[in-house]
């Protein structure tokens, strides 16, 4: 007994130092955290149960038989953040560089079975050189096992991948089939191709920073949501994150109690629609305001700035944000804003969260480089995933909503359950001078008639009243009062039931 005990012991002791003390202090000198440091940070103190811990590689090509490290470079378990359970897995860099082998693989798919028969979150902590090559095809088998869970996971437990350091080929797309990504600025990457073959592919000459780096996937690809500035950042924020998510996809949003008066009125969001129609404001100023303590977690904050998105809480319990951002593009819709708020509300959806939709959208972006990559198709994202949605949806129009962007934001006829307008409310298919210069067409030459007809057409159109009249509109009301018109909505909205027809899956235009 004895002796099985000091065996228990060392191999523990093994584990827990990966690949040894010089390695781990190169880690610390790159300014990079051990996986075991990690899951500290990320989870409450003492909550961390470990499995596999004595697992090792069955590899037996090019002296691998020679090498062996209990654990084989990831981490895994169950813990909990703020009490609440969630399964995690986190590579060593300091074993093989954290490379995935075939009992690498099985550790993870292990994990996530767990979590699927139990309903919790995932969170993966990804730094890894890839696929571990002296095993061939029995890594990429790994990862195949592991993509496959991604999927069946995907819209059942919230699955968050956090890249704290290389990530690069066959590695990348099970983080990209996770719901949220957050990403490490100055050592953590992703890409499918390293920069050596770009440049002997296409000649090239890129860093790895520039092809695949926090800031590069968070505001030229939108691959990523978040670029944190070190680890403790990143865990932390997870931290914070990981308070609005539901556990699964059949248990409510999660509540925490605030002091924050449903109630409230706002009286300076009176005035925060300027008296000019082509000045902007910031959205956000609406949203912290409406939001409990003026809390909101936006996501993908540095990726198509036009469209805001994000979770806040209302009578504590958590919500999804859409909002138009005036001060970028006007509002405008176009590709990466219809992708990225697409996703959001496909995210909100799968886990019963309410979506509150702020609009101020003068349409779609016009231009060639639009039509030729495909903004019909892709704005067709967003319209499809508002239109399948059936989470309670609460839209507040605060000035322009023109053609097919005032459809696609929300509006009654996709199904919103209760739609305001501020009185700032502009609802038509264009804007005055556009719309009057094709119906007098004539009249172009005589600008005192385009004028008068212009002034004519907003007396007409720049209201809510005309939507409504016609009830696609519910109720105008005063911007003051919006928290408490959203916190009433969503206390009535809370029993709402509403299925789609049956179906094996939709065919969303990719």
């Amino acid at each position: 007994m004895l002796q099985t005990l000091v065996e228990l012991e060392r191999r523990r002791e093994a584990a827990r130092m990966g690949g040894g003390p010089a390695r781990i202090d190169a880690q610390h000198k790159k300014g990079r955290l051990t996986a075991r440091e990690r899951l500290d940070i990320l989870l409450d103190p003492g909550s961390f149960e470990e499995l596999d811990m004595y697992v090792e590689h069955n590899c037996v090509e090019f002296g691998m038989e020679e090498t062996k490290i209990p654990g084989d470079g990831v981490v895994t378990g169950s813990g909990t953040i703020n009490g609440r359970l969630v399964y995690v897995f986190s590579q060593d860099f300091t074993v093989f560089g954290g490379s995935l082998s075939e009992r690498h693989a099985q550790k993870i798919c292990k994990i996530m079975d767990n979590a699927m028969k139990v309903g919790a979150p995932v969170i993966g902590l990804n730094d890894s050189g890839g696929a571990r090559i002296q095993e061939g095809v029995a890594s990429l088998g790994g990862y195949a096992e592991v993509f496959q869970r991604n999927v069946l996971a995907s819209g059942v437990i919230p699955q968050i991948s956090l890249i704290m350091g290389p990530c690069a080929g066959g590695a990348v797309y099970s983080p990209a089939m996770t719901d949220f990504i957050f990403m490490v600025k100055d050592s953590s990457y992703m890409f499918v191709t390293g920069p050596d073959v770009v440049k002997t592919v296409t000649n090239e000459v890129v860093t790895q920073d520039e092809l695949g780096g926090a800031i590069t996937h968070t505001t030229k690809s939108g691959v990523a949501d978040l670029a944190c500035e070190d680890d403790v950042d990143a865990l932390l924020r997870t931290r914070a994150f990981f308070d609005f998510l539901p556990l699964n996809n059949r248990v409510g949003v999660p509540y925490r109690p605030s002091s924050d008066d449903p109630e409230r009125l706002e009286m300076s969001l009176d005035t925060l629609v300027p008296a000019s129609a082509a000045k902007p404001y910031d959205m956000h100023e609406l949203i912290r305001k409406v939001a409990d303590e003026g809390e909101f977690f936006e996501v993908q904050p540095m990726h198509a700035g036009n469209i805001i998105v994000g979770f806040a809480r209302v009578e504590g319990s958590t919500i999804g944000i859409v909002a138009n951002q005036p001060t970028v593009l006007a509002g405008c819709l176009d590709i990466a804003a219809s992708k990225k708020a697409g996703r959001f509300v496909r995210f909100c959806d799968a886990f019963n969260i309410p979506i509150v939709t702020f609009v101020d959208v003068p349409g779609f972006l016009p231009g060639t480089a639009q039509e030729h990559n495909g903004i019909i198709k892709n704005g067709a994202k967003l319209l499809f995933a508002y239109a399948e949605a059936t989470v309670p949806k609460i839209t507040v129009i605060t000035r322009k909503a023109y053609g097919g962007a005032y459809d696609v934001m929300a509006s009654k006829h996709l199904r919103g359950d209760l739609n305001y307008a501020w009185p700032t409310a502009e609802i038509a298919v264009m804007g005055a001078k556009g719309a009057v210069e094709i119906i007098f067409r004539s009249d172009i030459g005589d600008k005192e008639a385009i004028a008068e007809r212009t002034k004519e057409y907003e007396a007409r159109f720049a209201n809510p009243f005309v939507a409504a009249s016609m009830g696609f509109i519910d109720e105008v009301i005063m911007p003051h009062s919006t928290r408490r018109r959203i916190a009433v909505g969503l206390r009535k909205l809370r029993t709402k039931k509403l299925e789609n027809p049956w179906k094996k899956h939709d065919n969303i235009p990719l």
